[in-house]
């Protein structure tokens, strides 16, 4: 009985599809697509009757995606960093005056949907009666500094 690389490609295709499942995407996707190169070469290797052309299409596969289509994939698969923090978020927005803000008293202040502590930026106006629209114009710890 003569070894059959179609076969050999295609259950160790599957077996590195199935490891990079069982790992819970650790290897970065790569497993999977690796794999389903192997899949395919020992595929087209059996349909031909040839296991030399299976080792080559399953050679091409592989460099290719090695080559051009990982790096598209990692760039597609990376989250977009473009999403601010809270504190990036606030920086800019305006704010309602929830309670009375002060130079050395500080206040309360809405912004969007949440309530932040502020104080008044340095430069600005000395106090804010609830009511008022402000602007935040920075962040200081957990301090919103508002003007």
């Amino acid at each position: 009985m003569a070894f059959d690389w179609g076969w050999a490609l295609v259950i160790l295709g599957a077996v590195m599809i199935l490891l990079e499942v069982m790992l819970g995407g650790f290897a970065g996707f790569d497993l999977v697509l690796v794999g389903s190169t192997f899949v395919a070469g020992g595929a087209v290797g059996l349909l031909v009757g040839n296991p030399v052309v299976g080792l080559l299409t399953a050679s091409t596969l592989c460099v290719a995606y090695i080559a051009a289509g990982r790096r598209y994939l990692r760039n597609r698969l990376r989250p977009s960093m473009k999403t601010s923090s809270n504190m990036d978020a606030v920086v800019g927005r305006q704010a309602v005056v929830q309670t009375r803000i002060a130079e050395h008293e500080a206040g309360m202040v809405k912004v969007g949907d949440e309530v932040w502590r502020a104080l008044p930026a340095p430069g600005a106006q000395s106090a804010f009666e609830p009511g008022a629209i402000v602007s935040v114009a920075g962040v200081d710890g957990v301090t919103l500094q508002v003007r």
